[in-house]
């Protein structure tokens, strides 16, 4: 039942998994998909929530000039 290799690092064959068969997961909401980020801890005093930071970086985002990309 216990199978040994000589490489520690080897996966054992119920683990040797074949990622072409691979799906997405079908239950994850892939619209609200969030992301995650430090901010220093200086700047977390300032805010009490996400919310108020994603307020404040909304507003930001609308001072900026808007950008052409090529494509």
């Amino acid at each position: 039942m216990n199978e040994k290799t000589n490489d520690p690092d080897e996966l054992l064959p119920e683990y040797d998994l074949d990622y072409r068969r691979a799906k997405p997961n079908p239950y994850i909401k892939r619209e609200n998909l969030a992301l995650t980020v430090t901010i220093d801890a200086d700047v977390a005093t300032v805010f009490q929530s996400a919310e108020s930071v994603n307020a404040v970086l909304r507003a930001l985002i609308q001072t900026m000039p808007r950008t052409v990309t090529a494509g």
